[in-house]
């Protein structure tokens, strides 16, 4: 009984993934116009093994992005969205928190961690060559915004 539950499961987990959409540098910058270190908000969320963290988020409510064969998509940011941005010539990855994510004078920076709001990191967005966005399931949620 044992073994025909994990044949099952396992399979599934494997083949079960979070959707990945899509967005260009363009459209990021388009997104991020006119938001500023003034312009972000404070918010509050909860998660597992956290209480209450509250942070200065992006205002974004809505992001902008396609799916994997081109058509436009659109996610709602909240403090699950992950982002991967693949930049540099060796093409690196780094992930973010979508809603800890800004734009200034030609820098993406942005937070990597939610347990560790000091892991921060700059990348230049002429050097960016991808940018992923996905729910990443995790279950966090914001308790004030």
């Amino acid at each position: 009984m044992i073994k025909r539950t994990l044949l099952i499961i396992i399979p599934a987990v494997f083949f079960t993934s979070c959707a990945n959409y899509y967005i260009s540098v363009d459209s990021l910058k388009e997104q991020f116009a006119g938001i500023d270190s003034s312009k972000l908000m404070q918010v509050g969320i909860s998660g597992p093994l956290m209480v209450d963290v509250n942070y200065k988020a992006n205002p974004i409510k809505t992001i902008k992005c396609t799916d994997k064969s081109g058509a436009p998509a659109q996610l709602i940011n909240g403090p699950s969205i992950e982002t991967r941005i693949t930049y540099g010539y060796k093409k690196r990855r780094v992930v973010f928190y979508f809603d800890r994510v800004i734009l200034s004078n030609g820098m993406l920076y942005g937070v990597e961690s939610r347990y560790m709001s000091f892991i921060t990191k700059k990348i230049p967005l002429d050097s960016i060559k991808k940018v992923e966005v996905q729910d990443g399931g995790k279950n966090f949620h914001y308790t004030s915004q």
